[in-house]
């Protein structure tokens, strides 16, 4: 099992910004996972322990079968209607025979509809290519590319559309330390810098979908191709809010890799989790967020219990 704690000296990050926002009235968050490629164990911990000690969430996991033939299928309801935001954690893209029951995922709809928000944790975008609506709502993903259309950023900060077939399926590279580039000013990113430093992030290239309702927030600049490509984006679903991202990566091997210990990926989970629950942020940006030139990481540990 892994467990996290903390340090006695707490970092600027979680001591001067993080406790100091204190919030009687906590949002309801709930992370669903279950399944996927990556670590979604360490992965969903990790998250909620970011969130929380933020002091402004209080975060429940609902947890899927990961067999198809599992009989726990049929009791699997997770009530969205009681939650803020959903963080969907969930990723079929190695067996795409394992899905959400319909019943389910009607649910996720009606949830969105109504005015729920969703935030899109990485690979949770490679999942699901067959459900209509998740590809409305996830706005780009994993997808082969007569799936969708792609889109790029170019020198002038115009987005331009790859047309469904055109270039190449969504992949990605080796894991880079990444410069982020704002593109759109929003709450999540309000006093961001223009750009800053992320660590071992794993750039998707070519992601597809629909794109409809969708702004690009960020990109990042591949160095193979110098093509622009984005980062996070958020879509309109009907009242519904969705924040989707490539950062966030964890695979099985890491343990809480410096990716995840990033106080620019950090302050973004928080920003974007408060901003699908109420359409504005109030949480503040830390003092010590990264630059340009300069990485900054939280000072937090893991101890790893067998």
């Amino acid at each position: 099992m892994v467990k996290l704690f903390f340090k006695s000296a707490i970092c600027l990050f979680f001591g001067h910004i993080m406790f100091a926002q204190s919030h009687t009235d906590k949002l309801k968050v709930l992370i669903v996972d279950g399944f996927s490629n990556h670590d979604w164990k360490q992965t969903s911990l990790i998250v909620k322990t970011i969130l929380e000690k933020s002091n402004l969430f209080e975060v429940d996991i609902s947890t899927a079968p990961s067999e198809l033939e599992d009989i726990a299928w049929e009791n699997w309801r997770p009530k969205f209607k009681d939650y803020d935001v959903v963080i969907q954690n969930t990723n079929n893209i190695h067996n795409k025979k394992i899905q959400w029951p319909r019943v389910v995922q009607k649910e996720m709809e009606a949830y969105l509809r109504s005015g729920g928000g969703l935030y899109i944790l990485h690979s949770a975008n490679n999942a699901f290519s067959s459900w209509k609506a998740y590809n409305l709502m996830i706005g780009l993903g994993w997808r082969l590319k007569e799936e969708g259309v792609a889109l790029q950023i170019n020198g002038g900060g115009e987005v331009i559309k790859v047309p469904v077939g055109k270039g190449k399926s969504t992949y990605h590279g080796s894991r880079n330390d990444e410069i982020i580039y704002t593109l759109n000013n929003h709450p999540i990113n309000k006093d961001f810098p223009k750009k800053w430093k992320t660590p071992n992030m794993e750039l998707y290239k070519y992601a597809r979908g629909p794109a409809k309702n969708i702004t690009i927030l960020s990109y990042a600049k591949d160095n193979e191709t110098d093509i622009n490509w984005p980062v996070e984006w958020v879509i309109s679903y009907g009242k519904g809010r969705v924040y989707n991202s490539s950062m966030g990566h964890l695979w099985k091997g890491d343990i809480y890799p410096k990716s995840y210990r990033c106080i620019g990926f950090q302050t973004t989970l928080i920003r974007a989790t408060e901003w699908l629950a109420t359409g504005k942020v109030s949480y503040k940006l830390p003092i010590n967020f990264p630059s340009e030139h300069r990485i900054e990481l939280v000072n937090l540990e893991i101890d790893i219990k067998n």
